[in-house]
């Protein structure tokens, strides 16, 4: 094991360069291609760090991203900061960073220079108006495949439970989602079912 385990580190230490650089374009990607913020960018990062160079599975993927909501600041930043510091290390963590805020910044210097002094033209509202049912559809994708997951996991009736009073307390409440992410969090943790397991 310990061969193998020393191996593994000399094998990572000698793909670093070619690893930093797949981290930094995953991001950066997702940095310039993640129009309307964090949530249509969740779906981007699902695509490279998943489908793409598959660092991560789904499984992983979904605990992330629900530690991330329930969790201040900007999804994509803490996602990069995580996926990049997991794949990486800390010159990882800083590269994903970098490579998914960067980009933004110089885009929206740019277009804003660009948008503020064509503002008024059709062509200029049409493109916003366009992009929206684009981001909607990515995030159906992205909703659908953890639906089937968590049947997969939890089984119908629990995961259609946990959906519908999710979405009652969220939606119809008004209680933030990082409330009801902690408490499901807190409950698994606490759950006594655990505990038997443990004591077995």
């Amino acid at each position: 094991m310990v061969v193998k385990e020393e191996s593994r580190e000399g094998l990572q230490q000698s793909k670093q360069p070619s690893l930093q650089l797949q981290l930094f374009l995953a991001f950066f990607r997702v940095g310039i291609l993640g129009y309307g913020g964090g949530p249509s960018s969740i779906p981007l990062v699902h695509k490279e760090v998943v489908d793409k160079y598959k660092w991560l599975d789904d499984e992983e993927f979904s605990d992330i991203l629900a530690l991330g909501n329930a969790l201040p600041g900007p999804i994509a930043t803490k996602m990069a900061g995580y996926i990049g510091w997991r794949v990486g290390g800390f010159l990882g963590m800083l590269n994903a960073i970098i490579a998914s805020v960067v980009p933004t910044i110089i885009m929206m210097i740019m277009l804003l220079t660009v948008l503020n002094v064509y503002k008024d033209k059709p062509w200029v509202q049409g493109m916003s108006k366009a992009v929206v049912p684009v981001v909607g559809v990515m995030l159906g994708v992205m909703t659908l495949d953890f639906i089937k997951q968590s049947k997969g996991a939890l089984g119908w009736a629990v995961m259609s439970g946990i959906f519908i009073g999710s979405l009652i307390i969220i939606e119809l409440l008004g209680i933030h989602p990082a409330i009801v992410i902690g408490t499901i969090l807190a409950y698994a943790l606490l759950s006594p079912k655990k505990k038997e397991v443990k004591n077995e």
